[in-house]
């Protein structure tokens, strides 16, 4: 039996909270979500809602009274600013803490001396955590990136609408990569699983694939041939730093996608090892997304 009932969520309103909201609704668990004030993000019914001032801890707390978990899913530079949820969660007894991760593997040093503006953020929140072990538990969980989602935008290199991908360094770099729903069904079996995933980095993978891999299940998909188009990993990181430089925070998205898909294949968490079957996740389809996003 579970020692977790009831479970908080924060940032339930975007590209990945949508689908975790979905999957836990659909679980034996009792789901709440929290919000910022000023947030006009709408939510099912039946689901709690809490509002508070994410800058005071009180507030925050507030709505974690009674929460046996809490999981955070604040996007962005906010995921570097998570110890105001840590202290809320201590002193209201929640039990275990998920920071918000969901991303390539913050500890690796290549990738967050690329992108120091996220991931070393990342990866001082779960330190934190680590020195509060004697009071509540934490789990973090590392994706890669959100494939329905990277498809859909552009993330990966493919216009959807114009039928181009653009490949970086060619496209043979292998990454790992998880499907939005999968990811919601992982938490909730993560709590299934409580001492196992205890205090500890948990590795999802979809697929483990490189831009040339996707671009053939697309080909094989769309029976066409798509048009190609070529960069070098050291034109996008340029191009990322430039922009960061003027104050364009988009470019982290050309960091990373330089480091990732690039030759420095800096985003393949392979070596980790996944945890999909001891989490007895279904195997995901490639060609099945593919054919619903095309």
């Amino acid at each position: 039996m579970t020692a977790f009932k009831n479970v908080l969520l924060i940032g339930a309103g975007g590209n990945l909270g949508v689908p975790v909201l979905e999957a836990f609704l659909a679980s034996p668990y009792r789901v709440s979500v929290l919000t910022r004030k000023e947030s006009t993000s709408t939510f099912p019914d039946s689901v709690p809602i809490f509002k508070a001032d994410y800058t005071d801890v009180s507030s925050v707390k507030a709505a974690m009274d009674g929460q046996d978990a809490v999981i955070s899913m604040v996007g962005g530079i906010a995921a570097g600013d998570q110890q105001v949820f840590i202290d809320a969660a201590l002193a209201a007894g929640v039990k275990r803490f998920f920071p918000s991760e969901f991303g390539p593997y913050s500890r690796n040093p290549e990738f967050a001396a690329l992108i120091p503006h996220v991931l070393p953020h990342k990866s001082a929140t779960v330190d934190y955590l680590r020195s509060k072990e004697s009071e509540m538990s934490w789990t973090s969980v590392v994706t890669g990136a959100f494939f329905d989602w990277a498809m859909r935008v552009g993330f990966f290199g493919f216009d959807l609408a114009s039928k181009t991908v653009t490949l970086i360094d060619g496209g043979t770099s292998v990454f790992t990569t998880t499907n939005l729903p999968t990811i919601g069904k992982a938490l909730v079996a993560i709590l299934d699983h409580p001492e196992e995933t205890k205090n500890r980095y948990i590795f999802l993978s979809s697929f483990n694939v490189s831009q040339r891999e996707i671009l053939d299940v697309v080909e094989k998909v769309d029976a066409q041939k798509w048009t190609v188009k070529h960069v070098t990993s050291e034109e996008v990181i340029d191009r990322g730093k430039r922009r960061l430089a003027a104050g364009d925070f988009a470019g982290i998205v050309d960091l990373t996608t330089g480091g990732a898909f690039g030759k420095q294949a800096l985003a393949d968490e392979s070596r980790h090892g996944f945890w999909n079957d001891r989490l007895c996740l279904a195997k995901d389809d490639i060609e099945k997304i593919v054919r619903e996003l095309l």
